[in-house]
């Protein structure tokens, strides 16, 4: 039996009401600014989708090792370093599911004394991932925004709180950064032993969910750094991107428009949810007043898909991932998508 092609698939038509469709599957995780896409309130034009709502852990992992759907959540970091390779099966367009701000993702000792970002240098610091999109961020907001030296730093990759976890990518780590890696404990009990000075996490440790002040954040209020460095930089951190196969791309070169433009619409109706004043559509208290307090920094898009809005974004991702070793090659903007989503119709 001959094996199968996993970067070639034939395009899927089917007729509905008279009209051939290109049906294609899609996981992403469960987002409000995607559930009218999901749910089929907003359809791509000439697209039937099939999809599928899993964790990201998942997704990512079951795309980038077998590409089980057409279009799929992606890690940004990921793909970036496919993409620098030459070697990315798949083809990203301007669609970002998940943003994260990622000052709150740095952990220290309660009793270690340390309270600035600057007090990093020079000492031990745990990692899950080197190539996970949101230490790429803190690495390279600690080295160009507080002026850490990353080489001075100690770098220890290890489970956040399970044992044996290993690096998804090979690394191409730069001259002098020091890096190893230690499958036999995690990031939660080094810290809480003292074998390491902080940790840099998407995910808290353990002990620190459970309340346990021998672990802190090293900013007490994230949220008030976060909004400083957005307004200084401009930088709005993007965790995830929107991929289409590479071969589904190549054979309908019309889904990537079609698909920024639906992913754009179900994003535009959840944040008119969000806003409106007669009900609660989600179950925290003032969700519409925090809308217009945000609105004054972030504007009247506060999640903007396309290029020209994320330029400073996408411009400081590429060369992080380049500095640190997770890209072979600094990218340049419109090599991450393709031609047919870089500039829009304007009437």
């Amino acid at each position: 039996m001959k094996t199968p092609d996993l970067y070639s698939r034939e395009p899927r038509f089917i007729e509905r009401d008279g009209v051939a469709m290109l049906q294609l599957t899609m996981a992403v995780n469960d987002y409000d600014h995607v559930r009218d896409l999901i749910t089929g309130i907003i359809r791509p034009e000439g697209i039937i989708l099939t999809p599928l709502t899993l964790q990201v852990e998942e997704i990512f992992f079951r795309f980038t090792h077998n590409l089980e759907w057409d279009v799929s959540e992606m890690s940004f970091a990921k793909y970036v370093s496919l993409t620098a390779a030459g070697n990315a099966p798949m083809l990203a367009i301007p669609v970002f599911p998940s943003r994260v701000f990622r000052h709150s993702a740095i952990y220290v000792r309660g009793d270690g004394g340390i309270t600035t970002p600057q007090q990093l240098t020079g000492k031990t610091i745990g990692i899950p991932e080197w190539a996970q999109t949101a230490g790429v961020y803190v690495r390279g907001f600690l080295n160009d925004y507080y002026g850490v030296d990353l080489k001075s730093i100690r770098w220890v990759q290890a489970g956040v709180n399970q044992s044996g976890r290993v690096e998804k990518v090979k690394l191409n780590l730069p001259d002098g950064v020091r890096y190893e890696s230690r499958k036999d404990t995690s990031l939660n009990e080094m810290l809480m032993s003292g074998q390491i000075d902080a940790a840099i996490t998407a995910r808290p440790p353990a002990a620190f969910h459970a309340g346990n002040t021998r672990i802190k954040r090293l900013f007490p209020d994230p949220r008030s750094e976060e909004r400083k460095f957005f307004l200084d930089t401009g930088i709005f951190p993007i965790m995830h991107v929107v991929a289409i196969r590479r071969d589904v791309f190549n054979a309908n070169r019309w889904t990537a428009m079609n698909l920024l433009k639906a992913f754009d619409e179900a994003k535009r109706r959840s944040v008119e949810r969000l806003a409106d004043v007669t009900a609660s559509r989600i179950p925290l208290p003032w969700a519409a007043a925090m809308v217009e307090e945000l609105a004054a920094d972030f504007g009247t898009d506060m999640w903007p898909y396309g290029i020209e809005a994320n330029l400073p974004t996408l411009e400081a991702f590429c060369r992080y991932a380049h500095e640190q070793g997770v890209a072979e090659r600094r990218l340049e903007i419109n090599e991450l998508f393709p031609t047919e989503v870089q500039a829009s119709v304007r009437v």
